[in-house]
């Protein structure tokens, strides 16, 4: 599930009844509680529900299930962002006008313009940049984006792209972001709607490809969000078709085949697929003997912290 948006006015008093409340509704094996629970809280990604009822589990382990909820790392974090605001705490705010180095600051303008030279020039002044990192919590994902990050318009931003997109982001590769910057773009690039509308999803796709980005990394989180096109781009990059992705492309007999040796957590992704995604009579009996062999008390939501334009997705932590 995504995490909950704070009010405009959060009250901490509030969120710490909401923290006693989890505990009783544990106590009291309320239902969904658990998922919550399983999906929040890092200790217990991996518990049955009954594991879960079983555990001790604390008040400060219901703060953290909250402030993850709400999408912040820590308690901690939550009070902060409550106590002492800051520039990147304003959630009504966009999020390049959130970011408070004035320098990266200034690096989003140029990209989100299409100004290759001044992009160019901005990064030979501070090379340090690109390794840089924005910091946004509160959010569902893109929490810690580095300047890669931000030329594929996931989250939207302006609703559009500069039509030499390929070229700005070339200026930025040719800095040297991390491989983890280029394995996270490529993410945001295969499952965001804006890159597929301007026609900019594919050839960026290839361009971080071609600079080292992972296909393997971004191929499950594109299938749950039914990015086909996408899809189909990264397995031509090398990208390996596992049951999620054959139930996202609907092949039958590649499903079948991957089924014995697939995870619980990849027979539920397909599962969930299969119950989503337009597919055939056979491909649906394909998937009962997947549905057959998934502990459904340990993977009730999708795991994938990542972004969803079309379909419900939970949002786990980095």
């Amino acid at each position: 599930m995504p995490v909950r948006r704070l009010p405009s006015n959060p009250n901490l008093d509030h969120l710490k009844y909401q923290a006693k409340d989890l505990l009783k509704e544990r106590t009291s094996h309320t239902p969904g509680v658990a998922q919550r629970i399983r999906e929040f809280h890092p200790r217990f990604r991996r518990a049955t529900d009954a594991e879960i009822f079983d555990a001790q589990i604390s008040l400060s382990d219901a703060q953290l299930t909250i402030a993850r909820e709400y999408g912040f790392p820590s308690w901690a974090r939550l009070k902060r962002h409550i106590e002492k605001p800051t520039l990147s705490d304003r959630l009504d705010l966009p999020h390049q006008q959130r970011i408070e180095n004035a320098t990266f600051r200034r690096a989003v303008e140029l990209v989100d313009t299409g100004d290759v030279a001044g992009l160019r020039v901005h990064l030979n002044q501070h090379p340090s940049l690109v390794h840089q990192h924005a910091v946004f919590e509160g959010g569902n994902y893109f929490r810690d984006p580095t300047l890669l990050e931000f030329v594929a318009e996931n989250p939207v931003r302006h609703g559009t792209l500069p039509a030499n997109i390929v070229e700005v982001t070339k200026v930025i590769l040719d800095a040297g972001p991390s491989q983890s910057a280029q394995n996270e773009t490529l993410m945001l690039v295969s499952t965001g709607s804006v890159p597929r509308e301007c026609r900019m999803q594919l050839p960026l796709i290839d361009l971080l490809c071609d600079y080292g980005a992972d296909p393997n990394s971004a191929v499950q989180a594109t299938a749950l969000h039914a990015e086909i096109e996408a899809v189909n781009a990264l397995i031509a990059r090398g990208a390996r078709i596992d049951l999620p992705v054959a139930a996202a492309l609907g092949r039958v007999e590649d499903a079948r085949r991957l089924v014995a040796g697939a995870s619980s957590e990849d027979r539920h992704l397909a599962l969930t697929l299969g119950r989503i995604l337009v597919m055939s009579r056979s491909f649906d009996c394909c998937l009962t003997r997947v549905k057959i062999q998934t502990d459904t008390t340990r993977w009730e939501a999708i795991p994938t912290r990542h972004r969803c334009t079309k379909l419900p997705g939970a949002a786990m932590m980095k």
